[in-house]
């Protein structure tokens, strides 16, 4: 089905200059933090460290996703059946897409031929056409109970997706979009994210205290290892280097860092409020995360190892995203 086009207006700011803690750092746009239960998006002032103004969205969003080529930002409404797109420089809406059923999480292929939306209360994944300026939807693939998070390997060959209330990670052909395979998890896992080669996957067990390490790389996933983070282990970020991996661990209030090669945490950071999810800021230095129950987005200075700010945003904030990033 054709829906509506979506305009791509991408206005240059002039540079700003913000300090956290003791560290400098560039920022010319906003951080975007999505408050789930008020359907709207706090807009962040990085300069000032204020919320600037309050974007409305479709009912119950519930996360944000960058487009590859960055001149979008997507707030997915779950309850309200529709995509919000914002210019990430701006925070001008873009354009409203309607008739998305249920898109609780989303994702595009690196390539951008394809949007996969997650439909975490209608147990299926879907796959959109992208054109550059339309999404068509070309297949509705019934997975496990409550599917939760995505991950698309770096060849556009492959999504992964968890199942929260099943216990299980779901392998789909893109090209098919086909199930290849299907393996029990620990429990409740969340969010997935591949290594830089697509031979290993790690699952957030927001059901556990632990991420669990998979080995994709042959015909059937093996699962080899599950490295203890702390309880409620639930989103990743990657650290910027290629080498790291963040995740938030909402019932333990910290937030890990593990090295993807050793399959160790190697630094932990206190996070109050239940972190969720986050982003990195370009220089790899602070960690920017919404503290879902506390009603803030925390800053974490990973070099002096604690929170050093607090803005206070909507309620149960959930995605945070910024042009001014790290490599993902």
């Amino acid at each position: 089905m054709k829906i509506l086009s979506i305009a791509r207006a991408c206005v240059a700011l002039g540079a700003a200059w913000f300090s956290v803690g003791s560290g400098a750092v560039a920022a010319t746009t906003p951080l975007f933090v999505l408050n789930s239960l008020e359907a709207n998006v706090s807009v962040i002032d990085p300069a000032t460290w204020t919320e600037t103004a309050r974007i409305p969205t479709g009912k119950e969003p519930h996360h944000l996703y960058l487009t590859p080529d960055e001149k979008s930002l997507i707030v997915a409404n779950a309850l309200g059946d529709t995509l919000t797109f914002l210019d990430p420089r701006t925070a001008q809406v873009q354009s409203t897409v309607r008739g998305i059923v249920d898109p609780y999480q989303l994702r595009f292929s690196p390539d951008m031929k394809w949007f996969i939306t997650a439909a975490n209360r209608l147990n299926h994944v879907d796959f959109y056409r992208w054109d550059g300026k339309e999404l068509t939807l070309v297949q509705r693939v019934a997975t496990g109970r409550t599917p939760s998070h995505l991950w698309i390997d770096s060849r556009s060959t492959v999504v992964y997706a968890t199942m929260q209330d099943s216990d299980e990670l779901v392998a789909i052909d893109i090209a098919t979009q086909a199930i290849k395979w299907r393996t029990k998890t620990g429990p409740m896992p969340a969010d997935v994210y591949g290594s830089s080669d697509d031979k290993r996957l790690f699952v957030g067990l927001t059901g556990g205290d632990s991420v669990e390490v998979f080995d994709v790389s042959g015909r059937e996933p093996v699962s080899i290892k599950k490295i203890k983070t702390g309880e409620g282990a639930h989103a990743f970020r990657g650290a910027g280097d290629g080498k790291h991996l963040y995740v938030s661990n909402r019932v333990a209030n910290t937030i890990s860092k593990i090295d993807m090669a050793t399959q160790q945490v190697v630094e932990s950071y206190p996070v109050p409020g239940g972190p969720d999810c986050m982003d990195v800021s370009a220089d790899g230095r602070f960690i920017y995360v919404s503290s879902r129950w506390a009603r803030k987005l925390s800053v974490v200075d990973t070099q002096e190892r604690k929170v050093v700010r607090q803005v206070p945003v909507g309620k149960s904030p959930h995605g945070v995203w910024t042009l001014q990033h790290a490599p993902r």
